[in-house]
């Protein structure tokens, strides 16, 4: 670490301490060269991936886009907010995770899709209709047919 006083390179850490609830690491220095003491802050930085869309154009990945094409998917259904909040938070998890500088908004798609299929099938049904872009019914009805039960089952 420079010290911001004379510019050396040389610095010792005298404390270091846990800060903002955990969030941080607070750092006393004491430089080497002059003598004189200062604070740095060690925080995580986290990266999203760049979003490529289908057009190929590079966007940042935006939490609050997916939050709200959840919320219109899910938009009058018995999906409390708190299940709503945790779907989204495993979304951005996977995107985090993934390991990679970029992600293809298909991707995404098929992550959402996940939770949707978990939470609720006819949230699952809307999202799929708009992100599959359906043509025509054969589409819809290969959509609805993924999250009914099959007739096997029910009569078991």
């Amino acid at each position: 670490m420079r010290c911001p006083f004379c510019g050396a390179d040389e610095t010792q850490v005298t404390e270091t301490r846990a800060s903002e609830g955990g969030e941080a690491l607070r750092r006393r220095r004491r430089c080497l060269a002059c003598d004189k003491r200062f604070t740095t802050y060690e925080r995580v930085e986290l990266v999203m991936p760049m979003v490529v869309k289908k057009d190929g154009l590079r966007t940042e990945f935006e939490p609050a886009k997916l939050e709200a094409s959840m919320a219109l998917a899910l938009r009058k259904r018995p999906v409390s907010a708190q299940d709503v909040a945790d779907a989204v938070g495993r979304v951005i998890d996977k995107v985090r995770t993934v390991g990679t500088r970029e992600i293809a908004s298909a991707r995404i798609g098929e992550f959402v899709m996940a939770e949707l299929k978990r939470l609720d099938h006819v949230g699952y049904v809307r999202f799929a209709s708009v992100y599959r872009n359906f043509e025509d019914v054969d589409e819809f009805t290969k959509a609805v047919r993924e999250v009914r039960p099959s007739t096997r089952s029910r009569k078991s």
